[in-house]
């Protein structure tokens, strides 16, 4: 039998998505992005309860296992799935130093802007600076690579966009997930060899799991055309490779979700003539996306705004800067790399301002257990951020793809 706390849960989600169904048109007419609208929605219908002495029955230390063990394996999952393989293929190495190195370069600015701009060291110390850093890192330009297409700009950039979001986002997990385990056990040493290795170990092993999964998963594609089936084959594919690598591997599950979108991604291309899975997977990610941007409406509170103002305003700035000199002056690395397609100012601009913080990054602000002292400074911080892309980037994107299509 269902339990009282259960119960609340699973009818809260039901409400959630039946108002990410009625939000969606108005978003067409009102023109802001959809999950503007849904954080909107959420945070002024938890105000309207808390002041009419109501409770929302949201508890942040609910969220961690429901966001990290069933939103995220599907986003990454979703992404993989449909990215161009042969395009990301074609330009690995521009996505991967946009991915990786530009990352933990990006990871280090932040928190180290975040870090002295608080200037807090007891009730903040570098830990939190860098798990803040890490959570910010992790880009999402589902938005902007939409627009991108509709605006005719080129495919390359478009590759560059979703490349370096699907590798930066596992990038940023991993390193989150290893920050977190210093966090939480703070009187683990761990030093940069041991941290590297560890990081090294995460990233292979979870890529392992994801390529022998998805070989096995395709092999059981093939032997039926049923859809259904299909569907429930590439739904325990998904978490058997998720959780193996994560809790029984010590590996990355983001990364085994992440190679297992790709290998199951060219399968679909290749053979799903009705595009069935492709469809099945879009509507899980527009779940797992509203439910997140709808959690992150409930969870924001005026106080965040009136104690933690000054905090999201650093994280802003620190993301900002930390994005432009990873943009501006290391991708010559990735030009380096890419010589017959060298990456323009044009595109530099679009990579800039289109990194923007999103389903991963909540994901993360959402995931941290509330037993730190700082868990909710770091959440501030990330929704700050996150609103701050919402409702400023994500409307002003269109304005300079417009650009980039007219110089192409």
């Amino acid at each position: 039998m269902m339990t009282g706390t259960t119960a609340e849960i699973v009818l809260a989600l039901m409400a959630m998505l039946l108002i990410a169904l009625l939000a969606r048109p108005l978003a067409r007419i009102s023109r802001l992005p959809f999950a503007a609208l849904l954080v909107l929605i959420g945070f002024v219908g938890s105000e309207i309860v808390v002041r009419l002495g109501g409770d929302t029955g949201v508890r942040a230390q609910l969220f961690h296992d429901l966001v990290f063990y069933v939103f995220l394996p599907v986003l990454i999952f979703e992404s993989a799935l449909n990215i161009d393989g042969r395009l990301l293929l074609k330009n690995l190495g521009a996505v991967l130093i946009l991915a990786i190195p530009i990352l933990l370069v990006s990871t280090l600015i932040t928190g180290a802007l975040v870090y002295y701009g608080i200037a807090h060291p007891t009730g903040f110390p570098w830990i939190a600076a860098m798990l803040t850093g890490a959570l910010l890192s992790a880009t999402d330009p589902v938005a902007v690579v939409s627009l991108a297409r509709e605006s005719g700009a080129p495919a390359r950039l478009t590759t560059l966009l979703e490349g370096e979001s699907l590798f930066n986002d596992a990038t940023a997990i991993v390193l989150f997930s290893i920050l977190l385990g210093l966090a939480v056990h703070p009187a683990e040493v761990v030093g940069i060899g041991a941290g590297t290795l560890q990081f090294l170990i995460m990233f292979g092993g979870g890529t392992l799991v994801g390529l022998l999964v998805g070989m096995v998963t395709v092999f059981f594609l093939r032997m039926t055309g049923e859809e259904t089936i299909r569907g429930l084959i590439s739904i325990i594919a998904v978490y058997s490779a998720f959780i193996l690598a994560e809790k029984h591997l010590h590996a990355s599950g983001v990364m085994a979700a992440l190679m297992l979108g790709l290998v199951v991604g060219r399968h679909v291309r290749e053979k799903d003539a009705t595009r069935f899975l492709g469809h099945f997977w879009s509507l899980s990610a527009f779940v797992a996306n509203a439910l997140l941007f709808l959690l992150m409406g409930v969870t924001i509170t005026l106080d965040m705004f009136e104690h933690r103002w000054l905090a999201m305003l650093i994280g802003i700035v620190g993301v900002l800067a930390a994005r432009a000199v990873g943009i501006f002056i290391l991708t010559p690395a990735a030009t380096r790399l890419t010589p017959d397609a060298p990456i323009d100012f044009s595109s530099k601009a679009v990579l800039f301002w289109g990194g923007q913080r999103g389903a991963v990054t909540l994901a993360l602000a959402l995931s941290l257990p509330t037993e730190l002292d700082y868990w909710w400074t770091i959440q501030s911080i990330a929704f700050g951020v996150v609103v701050f892309t919402l409702f400023v980037q994500a409307p002003t994107i269109g304005l300079l793809l417009k650009r980039v299509r007219k110089s192409a």
